[in-house]
């Protein structure tokens, strides 16, 4: 069954880049781009096919985790009068951000399923206490509705159980309403996890349960969604401030492997997590860093304005740094996780 998972997880890898190429292609296509090749995966074609119509080579190669679109005079002058350089700077930025958000809506689609199926759909509002609360001690009661963690709004649970686990380390300030009026906590505390050497807030309480209305998965779905990107921010900004080490990072194989251990467990949790993957890969693509889709969209956006492009040699070379720095830093971390995967 193991191996069964593993296959699930690449083939769920395989389908987040075709969506995230396909989003680059499909507009390329619709602005009247020639497109050279469209590839999922990357290293040594598996299988080649190049259409009789419009001669693009359509290519599945051995590497399950990345992919792209090629386009004439993507990174090159060309004559071709189709040639990527030629469009106007509008239709550029459209195909650069395109991928990017296709893996955006997909997640907010498959969220808003995962959610309109789920059993129930947990509130703000504080049912009752766990045992070994520690914040009952601290001024939060029973029935009331939490607005605000350390002036972060929440409107699901979840928004509320990931602000309280990422910043309830330290004593924080609670919004709550009470009764109807607006009531400001100060000093509440929780208990402490650890999970791989980081220290997390510990939630110590039971929420309501909201009436499953098309307005309320709508609700849920659309901030869920959103705090799922925060998250990502949050992800990163907690890792350049120090309070992640890279041991906390993961490239394909740890994300794989976590996927496969998903799997065996739940299979609405490995949705959710392809989610997270798909969200994330939105994220990360429009991040202004060479070779990503945000680093060429800060050369676009820089010729729109100055209405002249960079010289696109200087562009290349500033791609090709990035992406040489990016493949070993890749390297580094798929031999961390392989490493860790016989730990």
């Amino acid at each position: 069954m193991t191996f069964l998972y593993v296959i699930i997880a690449i083939l769920i890898f395989g389908f987040l880049v075709l969506i995230h190429e396909g989003g680059h292609f499909l507009f390329a296509r619709l602005f009247g781009v020639t497109v050279r090749e469209f590839s999922i995966g990357m290293g040594p074609a598996i299988i080649k096919h190049t259409s009789k119509k419009t001669n693009i080579v359509y290519s599945l190669r051995l590497i399950p985790f990345g992919g792209y679109v090629s386009m004439v005079g993507e990174d090159e002058e060309s004559d071709d009068e189709n040639a990527f350089h030629k469009k106007p700077v509008w239709q550029r930025i459209i195909i650069t951000v395109a991928g990017a958000a296709m893996n955006l809506i997909a997640g907010v689609l498959v969220m808003s399923i995962l959610i309109a199926t789920a059993p129930n759909l947990a509130s703000t509002t504080i049912y009752s206490f766990q045992e070994d609360s520690v914040s009952s001690q601290c001024g939060l009661l029973e029935g009331d509705r939490v607005l605000k963690v350390d002036g972060t709004r929440v409107f699901t649970a979840n928004e509320l159980v990931y602000e309280v686990m990422r910043k309830g380390v330290e004593p924080i300030e609670l919004t709550v309403e009470r009764n109807g009026e607006k009531i400001v906590l100060e000093n509440v505390r929780f208990g402490q996890m650890t999970e791989s050497g980081v220290d997390f807030g510990k939630p110590d309480f039971i929420v309501y349960s909201e009436a499953k209305t098309a307005l309320n998965v709508a609700k849920h779905a659309l901030f869920r969604s959103a705090s799922t990107i925060k998250m990502v921010y949050d992800s990163l900004y907690d890792l350049i401030t120090g309070r992640y080490g890279m041991e906390a990072v993961s490239g394909p194989v740890g994300v794989a492997a976590a996927m496969t251990e998903m799997a065996a467990e739940s299979m609405a949790d490995l949705i959710y997590m392809a989610v997270v993957i798909s969200m994330n890969l939105g994220v990360m693509n429009l991040l202004p860093l060479p070779a990503l889709d945000g680093g060429r969209l800060v050369f676009l956006i820089i010729e729109g304005i100055c209405r002249k492009p960079v010289p696109r040699r200087l562009e290349g070379y500033v791609h090709f740094a990035g992406f040489v720095l990016f493949m070993v830093l890749m390297v580094l971390i798929m031999a961390k996780d392989i490493v860790g995967l016989f730990a």
